[in-house]
């Protein structure tokens, strides 16, 4: 009987804690990206779109601020930022490796820190 019990409570428990752990399917997610011109805005902006469950993507290139809406049930914002860096671009989270940097055209080309 104690057995039991302890599968019940221990099932329950489970069930609450996933509950706790439920993704948001509309999270407004922002993050530096450095980059330069309208050719970083489109790049940035097609590789955040790349990433499965992001809804919408807006790259600033005065502010250098990515906004986007994405659904934490497919991905998350890491899954973004190595997206973002991986085309070559910063973020302030992750930084692109120096390969992917170098690939970028010369007028995309931002100062790294």
């Amino acid at each position: 009987m104690k057995n039991l019990i302890l599968i019940v409570l221990v099932t329950f428990l489970g069930f609450s804690a996933q509950a706790q752990t439920k993704k948001n399917k509309n999270l407004k997610y922002a993050t530096e990206v450095n980059g330069n011109c309208e050719q970083c805005k489109k790049r940035i902006e097609k590789a955040a779109f790349g990433v499965p469950g992001v809804k919408t993507a807006n790259w600033d290139m005065s502010s250098h601020q990515l906004t986007v809406i994405l659904n934490e049930e497919k991905s998350s914002p890491e899954d973004l930022n190595k997206a973002i860096a991986k085309v070559g671009h910063d973020t302030k989270e992750i930084k692109a490796t120096q390969a992917d940097y170098d690939n970028l055209h010369t007028c995309c080309k931002y100062q790294r820190e």
